[in-house]
């Protein structure tokens, strides 16, 4: 039986690595959140202002990141930005004021973006060796990472431990962290081999995608992210508010979300080897859409069965969500060529979803009301399927044949396990 190359099966767990101290450092941030507003008294209007700043830091630098992984290669940019990532945690856990704050949440966002960036194009190319689907797994353990940092925040706190000094030890300790992951990964990437485009006339290359083709893949990643952070913005006030439903149980509307995305993230790699990509990406977007139509419609049903339908929309929801980035920023690895450009371009449009989202939902269920504001969600669902589809189906047109993984002399060569 042909066996993956041992320099690619060491890369997988350097990426694994990754995407776990990424999603830790994001779930240490997030769940200090409330100790550093009531240590620096911020405010929600404050607070929001810090976040954006973080979010508007984190879409310019994915932008830089694209062209050095492209000159530089992942695995360069990696060794740089994951310490870096970790160790820009020091800024906000030591700000004095708010306005100190809000210009080391800047750098903090760029260090989130170009990570975000690299370790993506990292394991497009990892997935290239491996010939058959393993990103959705990382995706999945990036969210156990996050969930380990607000599981470790809240022992943390409870045990009588200041958020600030956790945030200044993960400052510390996080940074060496990366450096075994970073160790591992792939000594050179794939081969950049290119095939013709579709009209004849020039080549496919990651790096060169048609900007029509990059737009619809990036229209489809704006349409996912904006309906994934519908749900984790919006599950539980929409159980509580228009469900009405006890304090207590309004959260597991989230809870089972989320626990339906990571459950199928980490799994989904065999569906999608099984399926394929494009009728992947087209029932994921179909169950997303099918999830919110249930949430829409769990007010109207019986009083006994709201709070079913809700959970059941919200599962649904989170099941076809789930693969969506996988798919998407695979199918840009199929393509063949350097994708730094083309992963963050892509990328930066998905982030968008998530920052613009909340603004726009919170806007239209203010003036409206939250039924409403989740129409968007529930439309931009099918969007994914609408663009991602097409898009992916082109993508895949544009594959050249599996290039020879760069791998150590004296390792087999990449083939299927």
């Amino acid at each position: 039986m042909n066996k993956t190359p041992i320099a690619a099966k060491k890369a997988r767990v350097g990426v694994f690595g990754f995407f776990f101290l990424a999603g830790f450092v994001m779930g240490l941030w997030a769940a200090g959140l409330p100790s550093l507003n009531d240590r620096l008294d911020l405010g929600p209007a404050r607070l929001g202002s810090v976040l954006l700043l973080i979010s508007g830091g984190a879409l310019v630098s994915m932008l830089v990141a694209g062209p050095l992984v492209d000159r530089w290669s992942s695995r360069r940019v990696c060794w740089f930005a994951g310490p870096f990532s970790g160790a820009v945690l020091l800024g906000p856990a030591l700000a004095p004021s708010y306005w100190s704050l809000a210009a080391l949440a800047v750098l903090f966002g760029i260090g989130l973006g170009v990570t975000e960036v690299a370790m993506n194009a990292h394991s497009v190319e990892v997935e290239r060796v491996y010939e058959r689907p393993i990103i959705s797994a990382f995706h999945g353990v990036w969210s156990l990472g996050g969930a380990a940092g607000g599981g470790l925040t809240s022992l943390a706190l409870q045990g009588g431990l200041d958020a600030q000094w956790l945030l200044i030890a993960a400052a510390v300790v996080v940074p060496f962290l990366y450096l075994p992951a970073a160790y591992l990964l792939l000594p050179r990437p794939p081969a950049h081999e290119t095939t013709s485009s579709a009209d004849g006339n020039a080549p496919s290359d990651g790096s060169s995608l048609r900007w029509g083709l990059i737009a619809l893949l990036g229209l489809a990643a704006f349409a996912g992210h904006l309906s994934e952070g519908a749900a984790i913005d919006w599950a539980a006030l929409h159980a509580r508010w228009v469900l009405d439903t006890d304090p207590a149980m309004a959260p597991l509307a989230y809870t089972i979300f989320s626990v339906a995305m990571t459950t199928i993230r980490l799994l989904g790699d065999p569906i999608r080897g099984r399926l394929g990509s494009v009728l992947t990406i087209r029932l994921a977007g179909v169950l997303a859409t099918l999830g919110y139509v249930l949430v829409l419609l769990s007010p109207v049903v019986g009083e006994s069965l709201r709070v079913v339908c809700a959970w059941t929309g919200w599962a649904l929801a989170g099941v076809g969500l789930a693969t969506v980035v996988p798919v998407l920023f695979s199918a840009v690895g199929a393509a063949g060529g350097r994708v730094g450009r083309a992963l963050a371009m892509v990328t930066a449009f998905g982030y968008s979803g998530l920052l613009l989202g909340p603004a726009v939902l919170g806007f239209v269920a203010e003036h409206a009301s939250l039924p409403i504001a989740l129409f968007i969600p529930a439309v931009l669902a099918a969007v994914v399927t609408l663009a991602g589809s097409p898009a992916i189906r082109s993508l895949l047109r544009l594959s050249p044949a599996p290039a020879p993984a760069a791998v150590p002399e004296g390792e087999p060569q990449p083939a299927r396990d």
